[in-house]
């Protein structure tokens, strides 16, 4: 069995008495994008900064392509690339001149490497502008652009899309896409919650500091009840005699439907349909609705503590120290 890219267990850190993980546990297969999601506070970035050596954690392990972030630090950052919330890229200096000085950080062979990475992301005809002159979208490809650099096996994206126009953003994930089909593990935060449904294979929700919930988009979305199939009818003595059959629906008598509560699988919906033709009621039309990752989100993130707000911002500000030392 192939070993995880990476393996977290009992992850806890706190500043001063404000704890921000506390027991956190999580595996990301070799190959796949894996989401973490969590309201503001919720500790996403203090994962993202243990997970890439820029912090220490108070307790529990990580391993990163099998190295231990605390103990083997230079083989953890030989095998990571991170994008950052906001693109890291010199605005005096061009694209090129910008993937040049990276491989040359790198010391990797630069023309060859600069060359391609600036084909693959479009910016061939820009290379030679200004970074300041980049619209946002170019930027943010530049700056994956320049992670990319020595291939690194696991890419650590921190809302890498945020604002991004939709086209940019659709451009964005394509890229990812490629990565991951090429073996690449990516490890993603967003705010953007159809971003984590259409990219990610697993997604974890981080609230409090803790783990609430891990699974695939489709798992996550089934924990959450108000799954239901809506029955539309021609007039209102069809709905009338489809409500007294299907007594559990609720009715709408403006758009003429029934909600019906139900799991949406195949054997219910078949069902509810032999109710309503055993009394020859016929619908217009009939669909089902599940949770979207937004429901689950807000479900899952409800948090009754008042004061979640006022602890985000002594936490930020005590992580960039941490960080900054």
């Amino acid at each position: 069995m192939r070993s995880p890219a990476i393996a977290v267990s009992g992850l806890r850190k706190a500043y001063g008495d404000k704890v921000v993980l506390d027991g956190v546990d999580f595996e990301v297969a070799a190959g796949s994008i894996f989401s973490l999601l969590g309201p503001n506070g919720a500790g996403k970035t203090t994962t993202v900064n243990v997970l890439t050596t820029l912090m220490n954690a108070d307790a529990g392990t990580v391993r990163i392509a099998g190295h231990d972030v605390a103990t083997e630090t230079k083989q953890v950052r030989a095998k990571i690339g991170v994008t950052g919330q906001f693109a890291a890229v010199d605005d005096l200096l061009s694209g090129r001149e910008n993937l040049r000085l990276m491989a040359d950080l790198k010391r990797v062979r630069s023309d060859e490497v600069v060359t391609g990475l600036l084909e693959r992301f479009d910016l061939v005809e820009s290379a030679d502008k200004l970074a300041a002159t980049y619209s946002g979208g170019m930027r943010r490809k530049l700056d994956l652009a320049m992670t990319l650099v020595g291939s690194p096996e696991i890419i650590f994206l921190d809302e890498p899309t945020t604002g991004l126009d939709p086209r940019s953003r659709r451009t964005m994930w394509g890229i990812v896409r490629e990565l991951v089909a090429e073996g690449t593990t990516i490890f993603l935060t967003t705010q953007y919650l159809e971003e984590a449904d259409q990219l990610a294979d697993r997604i974890a929700v981080l609230n409090g500091g803790r783990l609430v919930a891990q699974g695939t988009a489709d798992e996550l979305k089934r924990q959450i009840p108000g799954t239901h199939i809506r029955f539309r009818f021609a007039d209102l003595r069809e709905l009338d005699t489809a409500a007294r059959v299907l007594a559990d629906a609720t009715r709408d008598d403006d758009e003429l439907t029934l909600r019906v509560p139900s799991d949406g699988e195949t054997k219910s919906l078949r069902a509810l349909l032999g109710r309503l033709d055993a009394h020859a009621i016929d619908a217009l039309e009939f669909s089902v609705h599940r949770p979207d990752l937004d429901d689950v989100f807000l479900a899952l993130t409800e948090r009754k503590s008042t004061d979640a707000a006022a602890d985000h911002a002594d936490i930020e500000h005590l992580s960039k120290e941490a960080v900054a030392q």
